[in-house]
């Protein structure tokens, strides 16, 4: 993709997210850089994209060097334990905390680095059995469980939606991870901060931020259709 393109498809997709999320104060473009060489993912940089959601630690590694290190890059993707290690500082965010080991892992390594590492939860909302996630009636004692963790600090909440052909068949998702981040906000938890809630891909996103996303991640919006595999 030539820098043209991108930039109006930065531009166009920022309106687009803008005038959906007005009346909730607006929602950050988290660009999905997966299998996007380091050169375009850098040009999306002069387009306002200012956080990067990378799916893999080995490819993030293995392109780490050669993307602007003014970005904030977040983990989106599944993330096993064994490479929490790799991954601890390299990333500005784990949005995909979605059990118990992993949270164990991620604050013990993050400890053993000298940091504390925002996370997101993420929540199975629509009880997809194929996807990881939180769900809903687990989701109160799961907070209050890593809120005790000292090397990790909960920020919000992520969800993946189901694949749909229309967007509006699953709005009802989305308005309901609104409702849990609001509850969980007026709660105030100890230790628990409601900042971010992450929602929304290139098919949703604009329902996802009518229904009160703060972030949405948008890839092939932005990237177009991606190559197989990149060469690091």
């Amino acid at each position: 993709m030539n820098r043209e393109e991108l930039l109006s498809n930065i531009a166009e997709w920022r309106e687009r997210i803008g005038e959906a999320s007005a009346k909730w104060g607006g929602a950050e473009i988290c660009g999905v850089s997966k299998t996007v060489d380091p050169e375009t993912i850098n040009m999306a940089w002069d387009g306002g994209i200012r956080t990067l959601g990378e799916n893999r630690v080995q490819e993030l590694v293995g392109k780490l060097d050669r993307l602007n290190p003014a970005f904030e890059i977040h983990l989106i993707g599944q993330l096993q334990t064994n490479k929490v290690k790799a991954a601890i500082d390299k990333v500005a965010m784990i949005q995909s905390l979605d059990r118990e080991a992993l949270a164990l892992e991620i604050s013990r390594r993050a400890v053993a680095a000298g940091r504390v590492m925002p996370v997101l939860v993420q929540v199975n909302i629509a009880r997809e059995p194929q996807k990881a996630g939180i769900d809903e009636e687990l989701l109160l004692p799961f907070l209050q469980q890593c809120a005790q963790l000292p090397g990790l600090r909960v920020e919000g909440l992520m969800a993946i939606m189901p694949i749909a052909d229309d967007p509006e068949d699953v709005r009802p998702y989305f308005r309901r991870m609104r409702e849990w981040f609001d509850r969980l906000r007026d709660m105030d938890l100890p230790g628990v901060q409601m900042r971010t809630l992450s929602m929304g891909m290139s098919d949703d996103a604009v329902v996802a931020a009518q229904e009160g996303a703060t972030m949405v991640r948008l890839g092939r919006a932005l990237f177009g259709a991606r190559p197989k595999k990149i060469d690091n």
